[in-house]
């Protein structure tokens, strides 16, 4: 079976697919956003886009720690959805994370264009996992200023 350029994808979803945010009131106005599975800023554009494109990444929570999946798709298995993607699931410390991140997409010549929208889209994940400490607040330290009399 011949494979569709993405290029053509592109060209017949831009305007019209079922994962379109259209909420601005009219079609026309400046930025679209999209709710696909690989796209990264979901915003509805060729370079984001999970349905256009061969080589996507996905980066999501894993479950209720502070762990993180990151998503691979393999270039040779488009027809098999279960064997779709290379996943790996990283508990490590944030900057551990961003690492293994950046050799995935960047280093290995995956998409170096994805690196720094890959890294955002870690940064808001971990920080959405993050829960808020409880307890006593801190006091602001800063001198107040005395009353002019």
């Amino acid at each position: 079976m011949a494979s569709i350029p993405g290029d053509l994808i592109w060209e017949i979803v831009k305007k019209n697919n079922s994962f379109l945010v259209k909420q601005f009131g009219n079609s026309t106005a400046m930025v679209q956003f999209s709710k696909e599975r690989n796209n990264l800023y979901n915003v509805n554009s060729f370079k984001y886009s999970g349905l256009a494109n061969k080589k996507t990444v996905l980066i999501q929570p894993a479950g209720k720690d502070l762990s993180v999946v990151l998503a691979t798709t393999k270039t040779k298995k488009q027809n098999r959805p279960a064997n779709l993607y290379h996943r790996s699931v990283m508990k490590k410390e944030f900057r551990q994370m961003a690492k293994a991140v950046v050799n995935q997409v960047s280093d290995n010549y995956y998409r170096p264009d994805l690196k720094n929208s890959s890294l955002a889209r870690l940064s808001a994940v971990r920080r959405s996992l993050q829960v808020a400490k409880s307890g006593v607040k801190k006091r602001n330290r800063q001198a107040v200023k005395a009353p002019r009399k």
